[in-house]
């Protein structure tokens, strides 16, 4: 075949790629012994798989007549990134063609004489992936800017979403807040209208008595009989008009009241209505709370950021807001986030005197607070002890031994067998030592370990003695300490229970009494969003101690719905039916208060998803040494955990 015939062919069987990168070639001899050229280099104008087409600048007349009567092949040493090596060949020329435009350029149509088959399909590779690369790329950023387009709509949606969870939550609680209004007005009314009726049925009876008293009376002389017998009839019909103006207003009364009562049932029935809502609303915000703690979950440490929205504190971890997210994770059955978080402080977190420190850093887990504190030691103690009782993994059970080990050292440091804040403090508190009880009589309940049966009635002793001593205040915040704080009236009811504080001569109820007769605040709250709400819960010490005035606590105000919960409970169980309802109406008011303080996540990773804030004002005194954290829509861990624990009557302090 002639060789002129070599580029139709080739065009019939390959598709040809446009592709320019720069080739060296050279001409030699048609048996390819001797070379006829010095090194020369062109660029591809396109290639295929059986040849090559180059553009060769000032290519000499020589060398260019050669090749048109095909009197000379070419050699090629072709350099691309993809391969190791060049890539040599041996082509014919099929045809030659000056471009007359261009000054000394022309084009060279080779066919291949040689060339490796796996070269040629690297360099095949290569061609394809230049010709490719600007569109598949172009492609690729269509997409991606499409994608993340989707993605941002789709967030955008959620988080839209997730906000109009929290205003219509909000909502509904206003409604249902004032249809409670509504019906204990209209109770009011009712009320008044029976007392009324009972008013005039007692005045109908003693009228109706005094009447037929009269009609009996025969005790008169004969000669004044008809006189008498005028006046008495006189006297009986007035009896009866008086009886009929009762009767009259009684039945109006009666009409009233039963108009009362089919409001009152109206009212009920709307009631009923908004709390079904309600209930709805609550759950869908409760499960985007548990979402929120989730997102918040560090992938590398597993630890939970315990503040969103504080610059100062924002990638903090407090060691107490670890384990109630860990609480959290567990009854979630998200044990695989329980059990990462759990990893970080078995086999991770940095340790003084034997102990964890208070807050350690999100991202890499380097401690940011290098102060050790009994309190957040027990509670992370406590959310192994409730991971270990659910799932039954014993695998974390020796680092809560080691916390329970150094708590009791600094325990045989005092001889009422007390409980120190930390190591390197000489302060008791009543909180720490209610966390104690609690975390000792769990891991006892878990290994059946005497030594933690003797270390819990230590405490106990501890606590009879230097806490529950003081009559007109039933609980003190520590030792030689009447401080009110609020938690550890929450927290003795939830340690240690009703029933137990009844056997030591302590009153439940006069605990729960006080802390609502004393720490509870009725507040105007406004949400980031600018919505203003009433909201009633617990303070963090009695407002009229405090300067700032009333401030609520989110998680302690939950705290104290779950001991509300706990004494419903228990009264209920005895049969007391009126007191345990009557608790179960306060924690059901508190709860529903609480609410009304959710707000939406600020930031992108919370995508909107519900939560608390530490409380109703940022950067308060708390009346206990620290400031509430600042921002006015920074989430906390800590208020979301407990309000979630609360809605599902979760108590932290004791197995279930």
């Amino acid at each position: 075949m002639p060789k002129s015939d070599y580029l139709g062919k080739e065009k019939r069987r390959y598709v040809r790629l446009d592709t320019v990168f720069p080739v060296q070639f050279y001409l030699i001899s048609l048996d390819g012994k001797s070379t006829l050229s010095a090194e020369l280099q062109g660029f591809t104008n396109n290639l295929s798989k059986g040849g090559i087409c180059l553009s060769v600048h000032n290519l000499d007349s020589q060398s260019a007549q050669l090749l048109k009567e095909h009197k000379a092949n070419i050699s090629l040493i072709i350099d691309i990134p993809i391969a190791k090596k060049p890539i040599r060949a041996v082509a014919c020329a099929a045809w030659l063609k000056e471009d007359l435009t261009s000054g000394n350029k022309c084009y060279i149509g080779l066919h291949y004489e040689f060339i490796d088959k796996a070269a040629n399909s690297k360099l095949m590779r290569y061609a394809w992936g230049r010709k490719l690369f600007i569109p598949v790329a172009l492609t690729a950023i269509i997409l991606l800017g499409l994608v993340l387009a989707l993605n941002s709509f789709i967030n955008n949606k959620l988080e839209e979403g997730n906000r109009a969870l929290v205003r219509k939550l909000a909502s509904v609680i206003q409604e249902a807040g004032l249809a409670k209004q509504k019906i204990k007005d209209v109770s009011q009314e009712k009320e008044s209208l029976q007392g009324q009726i009972q008013g005039l049925e007692s005045r109908i009876k003693a009228t109706e008595d005094e009447r037929a008293k009269f009609k009996d009376n025969t005790s008169v002389e004969i000669t004044e009989q008809s006189r008498k017998i005028s006046e008495k009839s006189q006297k009986i019909n007035e009896f009866n008009i008086l009886l009929r103006q009762l009767s009259q207003e009684k039945e109006s009364l009666k009409q009233q009241l039963a108009s009362v009562k089919i409001k009152e049932s109206v009212i009920s029935e709307e009631l009923f209505l908004i709390d079904k809502k309600k209930a709805t609303l609550e759950k869908a915000n409760l499960d985007n709370m548990y979402q929120w703690i989730k997102v918040h979950q560090n992938p590398r440490t597993g630890l939970v950021m315990s503040f969103e929205g504080d610059s100062d504190i924002s990638e903090w971890a407090f060691i107490y807001d670890q384990s109630l997210a860990a609480q959290a994770f567990t009854n979630f059955g998200d044990f695989e986030r329980a059990q990462k978080m759990l990893d970080f402080f078995s086999n991770k977190a940095k340790r003084k005197d034997g102990l964890l420190m208070n807050a350690y850093y999100v991202n890499d887990g380097t401690p940011a607070e290098f102060i050790v504190h009994s309190g957040p030691n027990l509670w992370l103690g406590i959310a192994i002890a409730q991971y270990t009782h659910k799932t039954k993994d014993r695998k974390y059970l020796n680092l809560a031994e080691d916390i329970a080990g150094g708590i009791i050292s600094l325990q045989n440091q005092d001889k009422d067998g007390g409980l120190r804040g930390g190591p390197s403090v000489e302060w008791y508190a009543t909180e720490h030592n209610l966390d104690a009880y609690a975390f000792f009589n769990m891991l006892y309940s878990l290994t059946n370990n005497q030594k933690y049966l003797a270390a819990r009635d230590k405490i106990l002793g501890w606590l009879v003695k230097h806490t529950y001593d003081k009559m007109d205040i039933p609980v003190k915040r520590g030792r030689g300490d009447s401080t009110i704080a609020t938690d550890t009236y929450a927290w003795s009811i939830a340690a240690i229970g009703p029933q137990k504080l009844k056997d030591l001569g302590m009153s439940p109820e006069r605990i729960m009494e006080f802390a609502e007769n004393t720490c509870v605040a009725e507040v105007a709250y406004t949400k980031p969003d600018g919505q203003r709400v009433r909201i009633k819960g617990f303070d963090f010490a009695p407002q009229k101690h405090v300067a700032r005035g009333g401030v609520v606590s989110s998680e302690w105000t939950a705290q104290m719905v779950i001991s509300f919960k706990i004494m419903a409970d228990y009264y209920l169980k005895k049969g007391m039916s009126a007191k345990g309802n009557d608790y179960q109406l306060k924690a059901d008011e508190y709860l529903s208060s609480l609410g009304n303080m959710i707000i939406s996540s600020p930031s992108p990773s919370g995508q909107g998803e519900s939560c608390l804030p530490y409380a109703s004002q940022d950067f308060v005194d708390t009346g206990h040494g620290w400031f509430t954290p600042k921002g006015k829509d920074t989430g906390s861990v800590s208020g979301t955990a407990y309000t979630i624990f609360a809605y599902y009557n979760y108590n932290p302090l004791e197995f279930k």
